[in-house]
């Protein structure tokens, strides 16, 4: 399994990057996880979005789904150009009506509803959903394709129920949007305390920081995150690449 960071700002992209989107690929399976702000921009780089298998959406909040409808009109325009296909399916939560209904258009794409209660099998993968803390229902993901496992936060401030949902993951997407002298509890997100605390109590092997903020030190980040858990950390950038046991 193969993870490409297509975006990773919080709340909006900064200058010739993206919000909230990565790529994960098993074998020709592409399944695009969150699609903010100039995803697909930066996605072209990787795949073309009439390539895609499938999206699914963590929540609604702009800067994780902004350009569902960037791609929904390039898969328009390209049946028009004759690379008719499929709807594409987007899986998202149906807590939030508007939201879930944007995820249909036309005979593009389609929006399937996931539950949080029941495994999900997409192509080779299967997800799991843990409900984070967020001012929006928002759902942590675990995939799997039988031999790896990535654990994506999605948007969360800190609860205790994330470390046996990430439990031996092999890697950690974290959601890492304030320092650690700053709380987080309020506002939905964690700091880099938090993920460290996190990181360290489920055994995963790996952290790559991602819904980085837009101010101070990032590699600040990675030191507080370093002061608790001992195994690698690093900041999610574009076209950062994670790859599991084949």
């Amino acid at each position: 399994m193969k993870l490409t960071v297509i975006g990773y700002w919080g709340g909006y992209p900064a200058a010739n990057e993206a919000s909230s989107g990565y790529l994960v690929e098993s074998g020709d399976f592409r399944l695009l996880v969150d699609c903010g702000s100039a995803v697909l921009s930066q996605l072209q780089n990787y795949a073309a979005p009439e390539n895609l298998d499938a999206i699914i959406v963590s929540h609604y909040h702009h800067d994780h789904i902004a350009d569902i409808g960037g791609i929904q009109h390039a898969l328009l325009i390209q049946s028009f150009l004759g690379k008719k296909r499929e709807a594409l399916p987007i899986y998202g939560h149906n807590e939030d009506e508007g939201g879930f209904a944007g995820l249909t258009y036309k005979s593009n794409t389609r929006g399937v509803a996931y539950y949080p209660d029941q495994e999900l099998e997409i192509g080779p993968l299967t997800i799991r959903f843990l409900k984070t803390v967020h001012p929006v229902p928002c759902y942590a993901m675990r995939i799997t394709d039988g031999v790896s496992t990535i654990l994506y936060t999605a948007d969360t401030s800190y609860k205790d129920e994330l470390i046996s949902f990430a439990e031996e993951a092999d890697v950690l997407i974290a959601e890492c949007n304030l320092y650690g002298d700053q709380d987080g509890s309020g506002a939905g997100h964690m700091n880099s305390r938090d993920v460290a605390k996190l990181a360290r109590e489920a055994d995963v092997k790996e952290v790559i920081l991602t819904h980085l903020p837009h101010f101070g030190n990032h590699d600040n980040l990675v030191k507080e995150t370093k002061e608790t858990y001992d195994g690698p950390v690093r900041l999610a950038a574009s076209g950062l690449v994670w790859e599991g046991e084949a």
